[in-house]
């Protein structure tokens, strides 16, 4: 047996009762594979399409815009968008005032696709809201907007 002092079961069950990174977690696992389910025949993702709707801009996004809209790292969004622009959604191109950067666009096909995807989206999103009740999603998003 080792030395090392236990953790009584107790504390355990404290910290899955209150740990507000599990829960917030696990919701967004849930709503993720929720979004995954519905969205799934049209060939997308929650992911896919979140990033997809970030690119519906009337300029070009950058890299930077995009990472921080999603809080996501480059190495990540960089992945996400060789899927995505193998599929011929996205479209990735040099920044013409900063040769180092990229500028990301979505393609006809990628457009078309969000625009299927955006119903269902707005299904979804729509019965989540019933399911929190009168003005609980508004809470949820002001509580989460707290969090930096």
């Amino acid at each position: 047996m080792s030395n090392l002092e236990s953790i009584p079961f107790s504390t355990t069950l404290h910290v899955r009762d209150t740990c507000l990174c599990l829960h917030v977690q696990r919701a967004a696992r849930a709503l993720a594979r929720r979004f995954d389910v519905a969205m799934k025949p049209i060939g997308l993702n929650n992911g896919q399409f979140s990033l997809m709707m970030s690119l519906n801009r009337p300029v070009p996004a950058t890299m930077k815009s995009v990472c921080d809209l999603l809080a996501m790292d480059r190495t990540t969004l960089t992945a996400a968008l060789k899927v995505l622009e193998r599929r011929g959604l996205v479209k990735t191109e040099t920044d013409p005032k900063d040769r180092r950067g990229r500028l990301l666009t979505l393609t006809d096909a990628g457009m078309a696709m969000l625009s299927a995807a955006l119903p269902i989206w707005t299904r979804v999103h729509a019965e989540i809201e019933v399911e929190l009740g009168d003005g609980g999603s508004d809470v949820v998003r002001q509580s989460l907007a707290g969090i930096k």
